[in-house]
């Protein structure tokens, strides 16, 4: 058997626990050196792999790739950069093929959300029409929660865990001060169309009378005068109000409330920041003081307190892209597939590319409380396993020891400079 390279590629935001899937993927194809050659890695994702900036994975230390596991953000680099579909743009889909067989590279491993499996899906298209057959696994990341075919994103129960407590110990701050200073909190969290992380806020209200006493999704238009009298409802009751607000928030026009009027690489809408406004809406009308906070990266590369579940399934994903390849599996993605709540049981199932590419999937509606404010008791029984177990990493003189690799280049092959 002739054995073939692969290249493992990370896309868009990263997460606490993506390079947790990249040892995944490492350590398994090194287990399986009989099928795969060496990995490589795309330097900031497929922009490395259009440039042939590439990584040489094995330059690294077990010890370093294992540390990975423990280590967030992206290791080798992340972009937001999205190829145009193959009947616009055949180019750079024939540059990455060139790429491949310069390198000798039979597995594209591609690690990122809706926009990533369709391009792993395009390329493992082009590859059979060129007649340089490639093994394209999607392997799942995103922090938003929204693709469909997996019950769960890895990436997400580390950011539900972090927001539902940074709410909760904001709320316990507020609470102390309310008399005499700031009653109202908002956390702005991230969800542009779909409202899971707000909703995993929700996770701290376990009492009547806990924060966060107020959420607001995308799905649910917002009403300034419903939420106003909530607001004013609650702090009469309670003494403050803590509110949890997706960064995806539409008025009654179906417009961002927070729209900046930027567009990001993804072509979607650059919004820029929702907490402010809700915030001073609620001064202006109820003459509250107030603070607000944005979660924004914080949530997103808190390793710290990531999920114990979370860093399982992200390795668990990793780990099964490339046991997939290996078996000839090709424009497929592993997924996560619940088995039951309590206990919680969860297994690693596989999905077709095409029947996750570009679709995303909302927070439920019956997992929104009847008056739009709050999450059912059917969403906590969802939420609740995803945020479960601490996995912390080793700490040096009181802070975190994280990993930095070599990520040494691979001496280029093609004559040609590729322009993105």
């Amino acid at each position: 058997m002739i054995k073939r390279n692969a290249i493992y590629a990370q896309s868009g935001g990263v997460t606490a626990v993506i390079n947790a899937t990249a040892c995944g993927v490492i350590e398994t194809a090194r287990r399986h050196r009989n099928h795969i050659g060496k990995v490589l890695a795309g330097r900031d994702g497929i922009i490395g792999v259009l440039t042939e900036d590439l990584i040489d994975t094995s330059r690294e230390t077990p010890a370093a790739i294992r540390a990975l596991r423990h280590t967030p953000a992206g290791a080798f680099g992340s972009c937001r950069y999205k190829l145009k579909g193959l009947e616009d743009n055949r180019a750079q889909y024939e540059r990455l093929i060139d790429v491949f067989k310069a390198h000798n590279v039979g597995y594209f491993f591609y690690n990122g959300g809706n926009d990533s499996a369709d391009t792993a899906l395009k390329v493992s298209q082009i590859s059979e029409t060129l007649g340089y057959p490639v093994h394209c696994i999607g392997i799942p990341k995103t922090v938003d929660n929204d693709l469909v075919g997996t019950d769960n994103c890895p990436g997400f129960g580390s950011v539900a865990k972090y927001v539902a407590v940074s709410i909760r110990e904001a709320g316990f701050d507020v609470a102390s001060m309310a008399r005499t200073s700031t009653k109202v909190f908002v956390l702005e969290v991230m969800g542009r169309h779909a409202g899971w992380i707000t909703a995993a806020c929700g996770l701290a209200t376990e009492r009547e009378g806990d924060a966060p006493h107020i959420l607001l999704f995308p799905e649910i238009t917002f009403d300034p005068e419903k939420f106003l009298a909530r607001v004013e409802q609650v702090v009469k009751q309670h003494g403050y109000c803590a509110i949890g607000v997706s960064e995806g928030l539409r008025g009654a026009d179906g417009k961002f409330l927070s729209e900046s009027g930027l567009k990001d690489a993804f072509g979607h809408a650059q919004l820029g920041g929702v907490a402010p406004l809700i915030a001073n809406l609620v001064k202006n009308k109820l003459g509250y003081k107030y603070h607000w906070a944005v979660a924004d990266y914080l949530q997103r590369s808190a390793r710290h307190i990531a999920s114990k579940t979370d860093v399982e399934q992200a390795y668990a994903v990793g780990k099964a892209a490339v046991e997939l390849a290996i078996k000839g599996r090709n424009a497929v993605m592993p997924v996560i597939v619940r088995k039951s709540n309590r206990p919680y049981k969860w297994a690693i199932g596989v999905a077709e590319l095409k029947d996750i590419a570009n679709r995303e999937k909302k927070l439920p509606l019956d997992f929104i409380s009847d008056d739009g404010f709050h999450i059912t008791a059917k969403c906590r029984r969802y939420l609740a396993p995803l945020i479960q177990g601490e996995d912390p990493p080793p700490y040096k003189n009181g802070l975190p020891a994280y990993v930095k690799l070599k990520n040494a280049a691979v001496k280029k092959k093609l004559r040609d400079e590729f322009k993105i």
